[in-house]
């Protein structure tokens, strides 16, 4: 069919960028001399010694004894690596493993609530021609200049009205849709050509079915970069889970993490061990999409 020729072709060759120019255009025109690459390059390593240098504190701290993390001057590296520390933290906590599952759960509400939502939005305001539609958009933008604690107060009083305390739903309730995620869909599914729909609904081919066969495969990119932004940010996420969880069985692990060092001040060893187990699984799933997440951040147009 000829929608099906045409997506064939436009996976053949890449997607250009937000600003009408191709990849090969773009590397063309931002070639370095030697010297600025190398100055370049410099720079980066030296930011990223800076930014892990913590991190590598943090796991060497989790294989040593006390005594040796409390040594002055520093011992970086540990005479005999242990996992002791992390037989201790289920052993003094045993509710961790279940602060593990409420995060995962959490977690796994949260991005397919924001996959679903955003990629049909960003569907809908990049592919349709209607009226108030940039109007729409714009008020979805302003949403996100509001700040998390003025909406904080009036989204309590709505799951304890509806008795949501304590649940999963309660906690995953703020992130169900986000304004982020909408833009980011907006923005990758408009650089998608018109061509290949049209050709699709001359075809015959339903709305629904051109979303389901057509959209969805091409923004597997802008799919996984969205959900390692939300899938990190509904993992650490702290004020929200403090306020409406009470009971001890379903705290997240940011408070489970916040608690146990509470009780265990002097404790560093046990303190890092359990901040590695923490972070480890948005190490794991970070690098699993590595990929499409840079491909996701750089065929969007979106700048750090």
């Amino acid at each position: 069919m000829t929608w099906l020729r045409t997506k064939a072709t436009l996976r053949r060759r890449p997607l250009e960028r937000p600003n009408g120019r191709s990849p090969e255009a773009s590397k063309r025109r931002n070639r370095r001399s030697p010297a600025s690459l190398v100055l370049l390059y410099l720079a980066l390593l030296v930011g990223a010694v800076i930014a892990l240098f913590p991190v590598f504190v943090m796991v060497t701290g989790s294989t040593k004894t006390l005594a040796e993390v409390m040594r002055i001057p520093p011992q970086w590296i540990p005479q005999h690596l242990s996992l002791k520390n992390f037989q201790e933290v289920f052993r003094q906590q045993p509710l961790y493993w279940r602060y593990f599952v409420n995060s995962a759960v959490v977690a796994l509400i949260t991005v397919v609530s924001v996959l679903v939502t955003s990629s049909m939005a960003g569907y809908a305001l990049a592919k349709f021609t209607y009226r108030g539609r940039n109007v729409i958009f714009l008020f979805i933008l302003s949403t996100m200049m509001i700040p998390f604690e003025m909406r904080m107060v009036p989204l309590y009083v709505m799951v304890s009205d509806w008795h949501l305390t304590d649940t999963y739903l309660g906690l995953a309730l703020p992130g169900l849709v986000g304004a982020f995620g909408i833009f980011l869909m907006r923005q990758f599914i408009a650089s998608i050509p018109d061509d290949l729909t049209d050709a699709a609904r001359i075809d015959g081919a339903s709305e629904v079915g051109i979303f389901i066969r057509i959209i969805l495969p091409l923004t597997k990119p802008a799919l996984s970069a969205l959900a390692i932004f939300t899938l990190v940010g509904s993992w650490e996420a702290f004020l929200w889970p403090l306020l409406i969880v009470d009971a001890e069985s379903m705290r997240t692990l940011p408070l489970g993490l916040a608690l146990f060092a509470g009780r265990y001040l002097q404790r560093l060893d046990l303190q890092m061990a359990a901040s590695v187990m923490t972070v480890l699984p948005m190490v794991i799933v970070f690098f699993v999409l590595q990929r499409r997440f840079v491909e996701g951040i750089t065929m969007t147009g979106l700048k750090g």
